[in-house]
């Protein structure tokens, strides 16, 4: 299995994008993961928030492939532990999925139509974080899940 961290834009502060290279160079060892980029629109500042999300949405779905699990970071989606989350990975993993995409929104969300092709929606808190700061967050959970996984010393309980 593969999993891709799908993005809107380039994470800005160099300080999050090297917390971001730590988690997932440290993850290269037990899968084969990588960022994906969309751009943020043309002439965005002139968008209505709708044709936004529209046009980030249209180029969040073309870099999908049939088979893909697209995986939704969103504040309606459901709240795991992070042993609960890596039993969530696992599952996924069981079930001979090629690719698994995690998506982190821009800063308007999501559009109907992807929320519509969504698989999952998973929501890390309940309380709201920039959606720089939420990747940061999002790497370290998914290579805390991996530990687990791989019953190792990271996470304690």
């Amino acid at each position: 299995m593969e999993i891709k961290i799908l993005l809107h834009g380039k994470t800005e502060e160099k300080y999050l994008q090297e917390g971001i290279n730590k988690y997932l160079q440290r993850m290269a060892r037990y899968i084969k993961i990588a960022e994906m980029v969309i751009s943020p629109p043309k002439n965005a500042k002139s968008l209505s928030v709708f044709d936004i999300k529209q046009k980030e949405g249209e180029q969040l779905l073309a870099k999908l492939k049939p088979g893909d699990i697209l995986i939704l970071l969103d504040d309606k989606g459901m709240q795991f532990d992070s042993s609960d989350f890596a039993e969530f990975l696992q599952k996924q993993m069981n079930q001979s999925i090629k690719t698994l995409i995690f998506a982190v929104g821009g800063a308007f969300g999501f559009s109907n139509e992807v929320y519509s092709r969504a698989n999952f929606k998973l929501s890390l808190s309940k309380m709201t974080f920039s959606h720089q700061i939420i990747r940061l967050i999002f790497a370290e959970q998914l290579y805390r899940a991996f530990t687990i996984l791989n019953n190792e010393p990271y996470h304690h309980e």
